[in-house]
């Protein structure tokens, strides 16, 4: 669609970004999209009118780095500079510096500097000038998107995102890592709360005991769910089902869940191409999933990320992190996942485990010998997150552990980048 220029600004009510998501070097939009352009920034709306995305064009802005905001109202801030090796470390070539979460591995926290504060200042600016600007618009199709897009100011914002948690009965602590390869474009839905352990070390518990949800509440929220993305639905194609331990929510629930949600999302249709599910899983419920479970799993239309907490693989670790599980059933679902991941080829499990200071030195020695035992060849699929056991910083000691994993292992490891919705 051709621009509207109006007030010193470029309009595109809408846009065409790609439909497959990628790994680039250079900022990527997904799906459909509208956009303003100013002398200073490039904002860039969802379908619903609701700000996504918002990038600098001066050069007080970092060249490619952009601000994202979340459908749960947290804003990210994507950079590529001043990070040595961010794609060995995170599998990426962008780091996503959470404004909840104190910038895990950043030096300076992007949400304190002078571009950032006034990147977001201007965006307020735009949405009290863009109300005034949409009465006088002439073009209906440009008229509608200012008007949609006035009416999400800050508030309404706000209030979307306590909707959106409203819906699901909780807010969703943590997505697992592999939503990184939709850019944690996922939409939640809650098929199982709290997990089997409650571990001691875990910051992001809820503190509730392993409950099911029934398929009336599931059903519920999947209804409700499509009400609220409304017209962006059409840019989704991945679920994620919470909260901590799906998997042990057993076929009948998560196959519940996977049929109505493609019906009802109509993930046939979406923009963007596939479609993908992901959840967490336990060492538990990994042991003990048949293997009709996976099998079932594998012909579904979604191809679907599973990723376990192991931990570590050394007895005194587990009790220092109080994770009341053997070291032995850890390498006994390390091996499940390995011939998951070759047997199923729309199955990819993952695994994390934890790093830091506080942990005997043989807790790394452990886990280097598990995957090195494990595999005998490159992998193609799975992948082994790191996760810090506290702050990250002094980021030297994480850096080491991944790096010394990396070079004895046939399996890809990563960072973990922990982001809620």
């Amino acid at each position: 669609m051709k621009p509207y220029h109006c007030d010193g600004l470029t309009l595109y009510p809408l846009k065409e970004g790609s439909r497959q998501y990628v790994k680039a070097s250079y900022p990527v939009r997904y799906g459909q999209y509208a956009e303003i352009q100013d002398n200073n920034y490039s904002y860039q709306f969802n379908l619903n009118g609701e700000i996504k995305f918002v990038q600098g064009q001066s050069h007080h802005w970092h060249h490619n780095d952009w601000l994202k905001r979340t459908v749960a109202n947290d804003w990210i801030y994507y950079s590529a500079n001043g990070y040595a090796g961010i794609e060995s470390m995170l599998g990426e070539q962008y780091l996503p510096c959470l404004s909840y979460a104190g910038s895990p591995y950043a030096a300076v926290n992007p949400f304190e500097t002078e571009p950032v504060k006034k990147a977001l200042a201007a965006l307020d600016n735009l949405n009290a000038g863009i109300a005034d600007l949409a009465g006088s618009i002439g073009d209906k199709k440009v008229r509608t998107f200012l008007q949609r897009a006035a009416a999400n100011d800050t508030a309404m914002l706000a209030s979307r995102a306590r909707l959106l948690h409203s819906i699901l009965g909780s807010r969703v602590t943590v997505l697992p890592p592999d939503t990184r390869h939709v850019d944690y474009d996922v939409i939640p839905v809650i098929v199982a709360d709290g997990c089997l352990y409650q571990c001691g070390f875990c910051s992001v518990k809820t503190g509730r005991d392993f409950a099911l949800r029934n398929r009336q509440n599931i059903a519920r929220q999947l209804e409700k769910l499509r009400d609220f993305y409304g017209s962006d639905l059409r840019n989704y194609n991945s679920l994620f089902l919470g909260q901590h331990d799906a998997l042990f929510a057993g076929w009948e629930h998560i196959g519940f869940t996977l049929e109505k949600a493609y019906e009802l999302f109509q993930f046939k249709n979406s923009s963007m191409n596939g479609a993908n599910a992901f959840m967490f899983g336990s060492v538990s419920s990994l042991l003990a999933a048949p293997d009709s479970l996976f099998r079932a799993l594998n012909e579904t239309p979604f191809y679907t990320y599973i990723n376990i907490g192991l931990e570590s693989a050394q007895q005194e670790a587990l009790v220092i992190l109080q994770k009341p599980i053997e070291a032995r059933q850890v390498r006994e679902a390390f091996l499940k996942m390995m011939d998951i991941n070759k047997t199923c080829d729309r199955i990819e499990i993952t695994a994390n485990f934890v790093a830091g200071e506080r942990l005997p030195e043989s807790h790394v020695s452990s886990m280097i010998d598990l995957v090195k035992q494990s595999a005998e060849r490159q992998c193609s699929k799975g992948a082994i997150y790191l996760s810090p056991l506290s702050s990250p910083k002094p980021l030297k000691t994480v850096r080491k552990q991944l790096f010394d994993l990396k070079r004895n292992s046939r399996i890809p490891a990563f960072l973990y980048i922990m982001q809620r919705l």
